[in-house]
């Protein structure tokens, strides 16, 4: 009777488990995601995104703005009213101005008394506005901003428009808490058209998706906590491109999971074990790949701009909580949900997959046939587009950074036809108090400098507002600037124009130093994972081929198509972190097929276009979703935000259709065996491939 009770007890605990694990894991969820909404929704109060919050702790100007910070009053609020008629401005129109630049001036605690300095021809009048009342308080700033907009107001042919560099972080700053909603409802709109069309099922596209929305709120959570906890500075960029990541990669790794559940749903009868060696056959992958994307993206810590070194871990974070996602969640509600999910189309226990000629294997058939004339063009169709990069247009300026023209560039822009040869913002100087007076007779005698005033004084520090001949950001402008900070020793020379050149100095530093830690990391990474020299040498060469080409298409694009007038000084940096790591992602599932049929004792040739084959089908689709969700960026209004989601959406593209299926497969041919050196597998002998076609299997 013993000897009978134990069997019994034995096949007991896997039906528990089949029974009992999935619920337990959507309960585990369910509860983690009580606790996390909350925390999710305070992710957009702590969000900073004026200019000196992306700069380095170090950069002159952003000690000029802590230090302004210190003083009475704290960081100036500085606005421009400027009031423009085309045919000139009347007397009716300087006496409206005059008396709104007054009505401000009795609501509001200025730093000094506007007035007015009207253009040569006429038709302009700006009123510079200067305000500590806002504090450092975001909401007291755009507060302040909307006041002075609701007081300046013009008709009858008058234009008044308030800009300035209060101005500008305040439009900025609605621009960037205003994306939440549209990004994510349009990505998902994206990525849920595409789920349909993939797995014509009017079902299985809502779970991914609902997993995918689960991982975004856990991913807010975990990042609200990481600024809380470490200071992790967190901006609408970084909050974008986290969102798209954690819809875009997670979709990818449910694409690859629902492929190989489908596929051992025909072999095993059971959901919950056709789940189980669905994640024992692409769960590594998944993995290897995830935590590579992750490893990349946090060499981004390694930056010195500091909108960049916040950028890693919050992406890594989107990375991790879409895997843990699509690894635990997704597989729970999968099997609970069982075969019907996947009506009309429910794979069959016992059933045997459609045979036919798919388009990869046609692609893998050109690629074995020739791979080395194959490998020429492909070099050549990516080498060609990457001397496009020398046409980017150069470095973006703030009346540039806007896609559509908000009050404060208009404004920018009136002043800058009105005033040509005039700086409209000043150069903020903060000087120790001992030598202010030095410091004041040395800027006044500064080549490029019209004027100083005096400022505010405390804690040792004394402000100095210098107006530059030249116009904002011209050379002429950038050159004061180098030149203030050459002869005031011991002060710090900030502004938007000093912010902007910290910030090219500091990418072009970052580009430098990042570049080749996130090559030599990946490389690492690929050769543990691999085992080989070669097949990672080759992948990494290729994803920066992938992000040459995708630069130098931006580059025939952004200026002659889109009218963009620069280039944000970000764009290079960010779009090699990406379009590495998640490059490689697709070179992992692919190479890790490869070498399986390897393996399995498949010649080099077979193992390279069966790979091809059983993968190409998932990769297409999961890069197709990737690049789709990235070019959701393009809908934004941020000059930066578009030209990203342009690169990276035509590199991911390039990569899934061309390094993928043709290079990489046909590098793969040519090379044999050679590819794993040294590893083991490229010692092996095997048996020559023979001229016949393999199987033919059917795409996922």
């Amino acid at each position: 009777m013993r000897a009978a009770a134990k069997p019994s007890g034995t096949r007991s605990r896997p039906r528990n488990r089949r029974r009992v694990l999935p619920w337990a894991i959507l309960a585990l969820w369910v509860a983690a995601i009580a606790l996390a909404g909350p925390l999710a929704a305070k992710l957009g109060g702590v969000q900073t995104n004026r200019a000196v919050d992306y700069l380095p702790a170090s950069a002159d100007s952003t000690q000029v703005a802590k230090i302004q910070d210190a003083l009475p009053g704290g960081e100036a609020t500085e606005l421009v009213l400027v009031y423009h008629r085309d045919g000139g401005l009347t007397a009716a129109d300087r006496t409206l101005a005059a008396e709104q630049t007054a009505e401000v001036a009795r609501g509001h605690a200025l730093t000094r008394t506007p007035s007015p300095v009207q253009s040569e021809d006429g038709t302009t009048l700006m009123y510079p506005v200067s305000s500590t009342e806002p504090g450092q308080d975001d909401d007291a700033r755009t507060a302040f901003v909307d006041e002075v907009r609701a007081v300046a107001e013009g008709g009858g042919g008058l234009s008044v428009d308030v800009g300035g560099p209060g101005a500008l972080n305040t439009d900025a700053q609605k621009v960037y808490k205003s994306l939440g909603g549209p990004l994510l409802y349009t990505t998902v709109a994206v990525v849920a058209i595409l789920l349909i069309l993939i797995y014509r099922s009017p079902l299985l596209w809502l779970v991914p998706l609902v997993v995918a929305g689960v991982a975004d709120a856990l991913s807010m959570a975990v990042v609200y906590g990481l600024d809380r906890g470490f200071d992790v500075t967190v901006t609408g960029q970084s909050s974008a491109v986290m969102t798209i990541l954690v819809f875009g990669a997670g979709t990818d790794y449910a694409l690859l999971l629902v492929s190989r559940y489908r596929e051992e749903l025909t072999r095993i009868d059971r959901p919950y074990d056709a789940m189980v060696a669905a994640l024992r056959g692409c769960g590594p992958a998944v993995i290897a790949s995830s935590g590579t994307v992750a490893a990349g993206l946090l060499c981004l810590l390694a930056a010195d701009l500091t909108s960049s070194r916040g950028m890693g871990p919050i992406a890594a974070v989107g990375v991790l909580c879409a895997l843990l996602a699509m690894t635990t969640l997704l597989p729970a509600l999968l099997v609970l949900l069982g075969r019907r999910v996947f009506w009309p189309l429910v794979p069959a226990y016992g059933s045997l997959p459609k045979q036919r000629r798919s388009l990869f294997a046609a692609m893998g058939g050109s690629a074995g046939r020739r791979p080395l004339a194959v490998l020429a063009c492909g070099g050549v169709l990516l080498g060609a587009p990457a001397l496009g990069a020398f046409n980017l247009p150069g470095d973006l300026k703030q009346q540039d950074s806007f896609s559509s023209k908000p009050d404060s560039i208009v404004a920018m822009e009136t002043l800058a036809t009105a005033y040509p040869g005039r700086s409209t913002q000043p150069i903020t100087v903060i000087t120790p108090t001992e030598r202010a007076g030095t410091a004041l007779a040395k800027a006044r005698a500064t080549e490029g400098v019209a004027a100083v005033e005096r400022g505010r004084s405390g804690g040792g520090w004394t402000e100095l507002s210098v107006v530059a001949t030249d116009r904002p950001e011209s050379a002429g402008e950038r050159a004061t600037i180098e030149a203030l900070r050459d002869f005031l020793d011991g002060s710090h020379v900030g502004g938007p124009s000093a912010q902007q050149m910290d910030a090219e100095t500091a990418n072009a530093r970052d580009l430098r130093i990042v570049v080749p830690l996130v090559l030599i990391s990946v490389l690492l990474i690929l050769i543990a994972l691999l085992r080989s020299l070669v097949a990672p040498l080759l992948l990494v060469a290729a994803v920066v081929a992938v992000w040459g080409a995708s630069l130098g298409i931006g580059g025939l694009v952004f200026e002659p198509l889109l009218g963009m007038k620069g280039t944000d000084p970000g764009l290079p940096l960010l779009s090699f972190v990406f379009l590495v790591a998640l490059g490689v992602d697709y070179g992992i599932f692919l190479m890790h097929r490869v070498r399986e049929e390897t393996l399995s004792g498949a010649a080099p040739t077979t193992a390279a276009l069966t790979a091809l084959r059983t993968t190409g089908g998932v990769i297409a689709s999961a890069g197709l979703v990737l690049a789709a969700t990235f070019a959701v960026l393009m809908n934004m209004p941020m000059v930066s935000l578009v030209q990203m989601g342009f690169v990276i959406a035509v590199g991911v593209l390039l990569d899934t259709f061309l390094v993928r299926t043709y290079l990489v497969t046909s590098a793969s041919v040519a090379l044999q065996r050679k590819i794993w050196w040294p590893g083991a597998l490229s010692r092996t002998p095997t048996a020559p491939d023979g001229p016949r076609e393999p199987e033919l299997l059917t795409t996922a």
